[in-house]
């Protein structure tokens, strides 16, 4: 019966070579279309996005616009579907942005093959349930998705298109939260789904790449514990199978909602830089990935000076969610920024380690989505100000919150930070010592979680996480009296959180150690939106934490 089953499979699989035309190596190969399947639910079918807005965001502009050199077929939506009459150009469906606009520019931008995309999802849908390959229930999508697919390959064969099924971009998993035994089983259950679509689609070796879920979101603080045990189900799979991989996604923007600004869905922008994680992690996949290269060319410090480090650190803002390059190169008096300042050296961990420095860097643009943080106005701020000998450590997760800072973490383990975070600063007093210099750790200068500020029980225990990260790193780098620059944008306003004075408490904290140093960025540029601030705010904010520093030092 086995060597039957074991014949079976080999005749499927040879079959499938020759109605796809499947080819993976040589020069024919790149030749061939590449057919990438994107599936899912909400925050794969864009929800909450607008084709509109990306025209706030300089770094997309254009990607309203089709894609003539990308095929497209596509059945997106529940009740009410909205399904392509075939194939045609990319273009965003029913003026909704998803991650295969910025995906498909990313890698057509880097490979000479010919790309197409498939796309099949649908909101508030279930791997346990309506994606069970095995016993589908409500949409139904597996079925649905499986059908779509075959029609439009059949479609290709029937062109005489040659092809090959590249990649299975998948991002999933919020609905199964609300169900016990679809939660605790979701590892598994994903486990089967990919193990089922390789075998129906006759590709034992397609790649999947299955993207995290939004920490950043309003679920990622109230459903922490839901969030962490879909995540622990997918990250099983990943490390098992070698031909999945895990897409980091909770540190890309997420869409700012009415009330507290908190919101479920990545948005607009959420949406563009998600396609760009699945373009990265693909092309890496296959080694086509471009590094980007910024070496600090010759080093500023004379051999034996003492170096004045300063180490900053936060999440949202700090990590400048919504500061732009193109929009820094037009602010007159500020467009200096974005070239290089070979006089201080970088060193830098974004959106919990999705990019990291190798070595010191030129203070400066990192390419990390065409944004940037307030380090660069406040490096310059402290040159113009006769500081000198000054390097920047930088360590940011836009989808954390203070919680993830703590010693104690929270029952989400994959979250905790402060490990990570110690051992950067360490290593970066360390390497400089290394280098010959004695260092002096000028303070952190951390930027207060944003999010924390909208959610209630976040803001009542702020004061209590962050004076644990104060003692505990004071004792972890042996500086009994490490200076805290803790910089505080206006907290949210609204009735649900109002009546707890956070202000008041990090006041207090403050008050009762001359070592922390509280900033009150209260008088910021205004900000189009709650809880980020935009270009000119995060410059402004740069140049207040660095003013903040040169009134308290001593």
């Amino acid at each position: 019966m086995k060597i039957t089953r074991i014949i079976h499979c080999h005749l499927v699989f040879i079959s499938s070579l020759l109605t796809s035309q499947l080819i993976t190596n040589g020069a024919e190969s790149k030749e061939r279309l590449k057919v990438f399947i994107f599936a899912g639910q909400s925050n794969m079918v864009g929800s909450d996005s607008n084709i509109k807005d990306i025209q706030r965001f300089p770094p997309f502009i254009g990607l309203e616009n089709s894609q003539k050199n990308i095929k497209f077929l596509y059945s997106i939506g529940r009740e009410r579907k909205f399904e392509s009459n075939g194939w045609q150009s990319l273009s965003p469906v029913n003026n909704v942005v998803g991650p295969e606009l910025s995906f498909a520019k990313r890698v057509s931008a880097q490979m000479k093959s010919p790309i197409a995309i498939i796309k099949c999802a649908a909101g508030g849908t279930h791997l346990g349930g309506d994606w069970n390959p095995e016993d589908p229930i409500g949409f139904k999508m597996y079925p649905l998705s499986l059908g779509l697919i075959k029609s439009a390959l059949a479609d290709l064969d029937r062109q005489k298109i040659k092809y090959q099924l590249e990649g299975f971009m998948w991002h999933q998993g919020e609905n199964d939260m609300f169900n016990e035994d679809y939660m605790k089983n979701y590892g598994e259950n994903l486990k089967k789904f990919l193990a089922k679509w390789r075998q129906d689609l006759g590709v034992p070796e397609l790649k999947f790449f299955i993207g995290e879920l939004c920490t950043k979101t309003i679920w990622g603080m109230d459903l922490r514990p839901r969030m962490y045990a879909i995540s622990k189900g997918q990250r099983e799979v990943t490390d098992s199978d070698p031909l999945a991989e895990y897409v980091p996604t909770s540190h890309v923007g997420v869409e700012i909602g009415g009330g507290v600004g908190l919101h479920y869905h990545y948005g607009t922008l959420g949406q563009l830089e998600h396609g760009i994680n699945y373009a990265e992690a693909y092309l890496k996949s296959i080694g086509m990935d471009e590094p980007i290269s910024r070496p600090l060319k010759k080093w500023p410090y004379k051999r034996g000076e003492p170096i004045k480090l300063f180490v900053l650190a936060g999440h949202r803002n700090m990590e400048g969610e919504r500061a732009f390059v193109q929009e820094l190169r037009e602010i007159k008096d500020k467009a200096f920024l974005v070239s290089d300042n070979s006089g201080i050296a970088y060193k830098y961990s974004l959106g919990g380690a999705y990019r990291k420095s190798n070595e010191w860097e030129p203070l400066g643009l990192t390419g990390y989505y065409d944004s940037f943080g307030p380090e660069i106005s406040f490096g310059s701020y402290l040159q113009k100000r006769s500081i000198n000998n000054i390097a920047i450590a930088k360590f940011t997760h836009s989808g954390s919150q203070i919680i993830d800072w703590t010693p104690e973490g929270s029952l989400a383990k994959s979250r905790n930070l402060y490990d990570s975070f110690i051992s950067f600063v360490k290593d970066a007093i360390q390497d400089l010592n290394d280098k010959g210099h004695e260092v002096l750790l000028e303070g952190i200068f951390y930027h207060l979680g944003e999010n924390d500020m909208s959610f209630s029980p976040h803001r009542n225990n702020a004061v209590k996480w962050l004076n644990s990260i104060i003692k505990n790193s004071r004792d972890d780098l042996k500086m009994p009296s490490l200076k805290w620059y803790v910089s505080q944008q206006p907290p949210t306003d609204h009735k649900s959180v109002n009546g707890i004075d956070v202000i008041s408490k990090i006041e207090e904290l403050a008050g009762s150690d001359n070592s922390i140093f509280h900033l009150k960025a209260f008088d910021l540029i205004p900000q189009e939106k709650k809880l980020v601030i935009s270009t000119a705010g995060i410059i402004q904010l740069g140049e207040l934490i660095a003013d903040n520093y040169l009134k308290n030092r001593k």
